[in-house]
């Protein structure tokens, strides 16, 4: 029997979270690791896991930072590398911001398969870390028909 993929699911905490969570079933055949600016999700990851009868994700709470707290930002992308070099994830997804964007850095490093899906919340243009992450993952997704363009990001439809 082969091993299972290994997920790296990163976001920061609220809407970004909320969409990323929502895709979960895509992953239920994965050994899943989330991360996120927000401990207090881990009880939400395990109790979903466990109402679904899945395997227990493993879960990283790292520090919240944004591109104004620039030593944040060191100590999260600090985090990120620990956890990456840890899990050894095959694929890493996010819907963003800045841990989103650090971690699809990070992996792209390490051969790691890349997914950056852009907050529903940017309709009128990109998030600036959706722009910056776009040309350094492998499939990178916009939930705005009108955002697609056909070097990307492309658009699969909507997860809200």
């Amino acid at each position: 029997m082969s091993e299972p993929r290994r997920v790296l699911a990163v976001a920061s905490a609220g809407g970004h979270w909320i969409q990323l969570f929502r895709l979960r079933k895509a992953w239920d055949d994965c050994a899943v690791t989330y991360v996120t600016s927000d401990p207090g999700l881990r009880e939400d990851v395990e109790s979903d896991a466990q109402a679904r009868n899945q395997r227990r994700p493993d879960f990283f709470a790292i520090v919240e930072a944004n591109r104004w707290q620039k030593l944040r930002l060191v100590r999260s992308l600090l985090q990120l590398a620990v956890i990456i070099v840890r899990v050894r994830p095959h694929v890493v997804i996010t819907t963003g911001a800045a841990p989103g964007y650090m971690a699809v850095r990070l992996a792209g490093l390490c051969d790691s398969r890349t997914v950056w899906v852009d907050s529903i919340a940017n309709g009128e243009e990109l998030s600036l870390s959706g722009r910056k992450a776009g040309r350094h993952v492998d499939l990178w997704l916009t939930q705005w028909e009108d955002l697609a363009r056909s070097g990307g990001p492309h658009y699969r439809g909507s997860i809200l």
